[in-house]
């Protein structure tokens, strides 16, 4: 969830540390600093808030030296203070730390019975005051990192940096990613590749377990037994790590624009040259062997897996369960042979996800992944990963990589129903002809922009809004209400509409506004009798349809946005437009932080 940064370089460190935490800053944070290393002192600066208020530090109170360490801190443990940004220092030592450590009060108790005390109420802090004690008792910095690391239970990266050593940095990966750069004379460590990009285009990603002890000359890594392990320099491409909003007012706006782009993008990686066959990689699943499918994410992308519950189940006809990766392993579901397990995530690092495919690996199960980043720990755990291809997504609030990962999902749910021979080859051609014209269809929606715009003005005020959905369009009014939430702050929940009359029309006034998207599909009569319900009792009808649904719906709508038509089978790709666009806008009217959203971080990487 924080971000890390390390530099040995020839440079002076500061100005480095500050652009490669500024490159981070999507992550989520509430407070950063830096630590160097100048002739061999150490010395650190903190500032809660904002980078721009670390770098007013450091303009008065500069810090000096061609080495050091960096960290942007989202707090787990202690409230977002100076006393509790990172880096923490104990005497020859400063620490970044990204993860929970579980046993940090054992820790602490052991070393407050040697006499030392702790100044923060952070569990990192403990890792630096039990490696100046191993130091103390004679061990150099390398052995006593190493002791320190051998005792915590939980999820970290770590990085080290030493007085007296401008030529040294120790990092240890276990739950959380960390990744080294490698440049000329140079070396590097990040928690992303995004962080290195503008210094190298060469990364080694750590494995779970991995120490590596890095210098100017390189990196020396030793994976959880101790033994030398060498792990493979990947080239990245420069161009899909950069972090620009490409003349948009914020992050998200650029990324909603970018939908029907990167789309089409996903779309030409997995359907043959001439569009009418969709193409999966070596060890895709045999879908006629599948008995059932487990669906397994968090937030955005577990709304994108209700989805492809319909999906696989209506066109495949394949049983499908959907769980939040939080639950899903403390549930302990058994695990039936026959059983596909699909794991979604944008970041691939999501802990409880992470978590939850380590606990289905552990049963046997056939693990697929569908991820943002191919480098990413779930990927690399899962016996195949697809990639969504959505590019770097900057924006805590997830869009276009939802969209793409509805996408690939429906690819699947295709591919399934034609190998069970539940699909025609009539029907699926259509499908996909239809699919080949979505991002020019999106394209065309984004004229919605100027009524969405209206929409969010009168929303603004209110203080609770309902979505309504049924079908494809309840897990959409899920995400609607969602979105709302992070990025406006509006208390918001999506129900489906059939569900309405079951307790939630309490809630009905003429100060309620309620957020209906319905194409005009098989259901849309069922909705339109909710709608009356709604409306009988004062509620505010904002109704998202096409053109037919609109008409059909009558007088009574306080407001209506129109969509083109699509087959319904595509509508939630579509529907995902005013869904963003409403929160979007609706954020901005409130003059909220649309990219970095209190409280939120966008890789969340602890449990």
């Amino acid at each position: 969830m924080c971000g890390i940064v390390g530099v040995l370089g020839d440079h002076e460190a500061a100005p480095v540390l500050v652009e490669a935490l500024k490159r981070l800053e999507y992550r989520g944070y509430d407070s950063a600093g830096i630590a160097t290393v100048n002739d061999g002192r150490l010395d650190r600066r903190r500032a809660v808030g904002k980078l721009f208020n670390l770098s007013d530090l450091l303009v008065h109170h500069p810090l000096a030296g061609k080495a050091g360490i960096g960290h942007t801190r989202w707090a787990t443990h202690g409230a977002p203070t100076e006393a509790n940004a990172h880096p923490h220092k104990a005497g020859p030592v400063a620490v970044v730390h990204n993860g929970i450590i579980e046993n940090f009060r054992e820790l602490r108790t052991e070393l407050a019975e040697a006499g030392i005390g702790h100044e923060t109420d952070t569990d990192t802090e403990t890792v630096a005051l039990l490696t100046q004690h191993h130091m103390a008792q004679g061990m150099g910095p390398e052995a006593a990192a190493r002791a320190t690391i051998a005792r915590l239970r939980g999820a970290y990266a770590l990085l080290f940096l030493f007085d007296g050593e401008g030529d040294l940095m120790i990092a240890a990966r276990a739950g959380s990613p960390l990744a080294i750069g490698h440049g000329a004379g140079e070396m590097f460590v990040g928690s992303d590749a995004i962080a290195l990009a503008p210094m190298t285009d060469r990364i080694t990603y750590l494995d779970e377990g991995d120490i590596a002890v890095v210098t100017r000359a390189g990196a020396t890594i030793t994976d959880a037994e101790g033994r030398i392990a060498n792990r493979t320099v990947t080239q990245i491409a420069i161009d899909s790590a950069r972090v620009d909003k490409g003349g948009h007012r914020h992050f998200m706006a650029k990324e909603i624009a970018e939908q029907p782009m990167v789309i089409g993008n996903a779309l030409r990686h997995y359907l043959s040259d001439d569009g009418n066959e969709i193409v999966l990689p070596e060890g895709a699943p045999d879908f006629t062997g599948v008995e059932r499918i487990v669906l397994v994410a968090c937030g955005t992308a577990y709304y994108a897996c209700l989805t492809a519950k319909y999906w696989f189940e209506h066109l495949a006809r394949i049983p499908v369960e959907v769980d939040i990766a939080s639950e899903f392993r403390y549930r302990e579901p058994p695990v039936a042979p026959g059983t596909l397990a699909i794991f979604v995530s944008q970041s691939g690092e999501t802990a409880d996800t992470l978590a939850a495919l380590r606990y289905c690996r552990a049963r046997g199960d056939s693990i697929l992944a569908v991820v943002n980043v191919e480098t990413s720990s779930i990927a690399r755990e899962s016996d195949l990963a697809l990639p969504i291809l959505a590019g770097a997504e900057i924006g805590v609030a997830s869009t276009k990589a939802f969209t793409c990962q509805l996408t690939v999902l429906l690819l699947l749910a295709l591919k399934a129903a034609r190998a069970r021979g539940e699909m025609g080859a009539e029907r699926l051609a259509d499908l996909l002809s239809a699919l080949r014209g979505l991002p020019a269809t999106l394209n065309t929606a984004m004229e919605i922009d100027a009524g969405i715009r209206e929409v969010a003005r009168d929303l603004a005020s209110a203080q609770s809004a309902l979505f309504l959905g049924r079908g494809l369009m309840y897990p959409l009014a899920l995400e609607g209400a969602l979105k709302l939430k992070e990025i406006s702050y509006i208390h918001a929940e999506a129900y489906a509409s059939g569900e309405l009359k079951h307790g939630p029309i309490a809630l009905i006034d003429e100060t309620m506004p309620v957020i209906v998207m319905a194409p005009c599909d098989a259901l849309f009569e069922k909705t339109v009798s909710n709608m009356q319900e709604v409306m009988a009792r004062g509620g505010q009808i904002v109704l998202i349809s096409d053109a037919e649904g609109v008409a059909a719906a009558g007088e009574g709508t306080f407001q209506s946005v129109t969509l083109p038509a699509v087959d319904p089978v595509m509508a939630p790709i579509l529907y995902a437009l005013p869904a963003q666009l409403i929160a979007y806008h609706t954020a901005i009217a409130k003059g909220t932080d649309v990219d970095q959203p209190r409280n939120l971080a966008k890789s969340v990487t602890v449990e």
